[in-house]
């Protein structure tokens, strides 16, 4: 397959090198990489360009945070042992860039020519695992909360991949991240746990209720 446009800039562009803590490259990579293969299956079901190149960044990023880690290994290594030690933190970081480049490949279906393209989002929705919008609507219980607060996963079994307000999508969502009217929630779960959350959303059921009946 032939390498994108933007993969192929990256890799004739000079990367500065700045230290950086190797736990908290790996924490950004771990996250991407748990993110991005959502989010490129999401493009694809939506035919969406706009997540095709947060996917194709994300990517960029990845390419990025490998480089970081694999310069910070070779000038740490100072002996075998170190070595050794450092072998295994650049086999994961190698490992969560390969997803990302997955990632990018299944995005870079979306626009594409190929006769597949209209055929997958229909074989994708028949999977386990369903991928759907889901909007907050006026009266929804779980507008002006916290998605950590809310517990969203934990509750309903779907987890938010990305969040459009006001025209802007936000991704890598985050449980500090507040819902209001109007969200547009790219989730996914299964057939129950996206009903459930739907019947929220939709302020039918009272999440606040539900904890109540929780901790009852």
């Amino acid at each position: 397959m032939k390498r994108r446009g933007r993969r192929k800039k990256l890799e004739f562009r000079e990367i500065e090198y700045k230290p950086t803590s190797v736990r908290k490259l790996l924490t950004e990579m771990k996250d991407i990489s748990e993110h991005i293969i959502d989010l490129a299956y999401s493009a694809l079901i939506f035919d969406s360009r706009e997540m095709k190149e947060e996917v194709e960044q994300l990517e960029l990023n990845m390419d990025e945070y490998l480089y970081h880690i694999r310069m910070t290994a070779m000038l740490a290594a100072r002996s075998k042992q170190d070595a050794e030690q450092l072998s295994g933190i650049l086999q994961v970081a190698s490992a969560a860039e390969g997803i990302s480049n997955a990632a990018g490949d299944i995005a870079s279906i979306v626009g594409s020519k190929s006769k597949y393209r209209l055929l997958l989002p229909f074989v994708l929705k028949e999977a386990d695992e369903k991928i759907e919008r889901v909007t907050i609507l006026p009266g929804s219980s779980m507008a002006g909360k916290k998605v950590g607060v809310l517990g969203v996963e934990a509750i309903t079994g779907t987890r938010i991949i990305a969040i459009k307000r006001k025209g802007f999508w936000r991704y890598l969502i985050k449980g500090n991240v507040r819902l209001f009217e109007g969200d547009i929630l790219i989730v996914r779960g299964v057939h129950d746990g996206i009903i459930e959350l739907k019947l929220y959303a939709s302020g039918q059921m009272d999440w606040d209720t539900y904890k109540r009946e929780v901790k009852e």
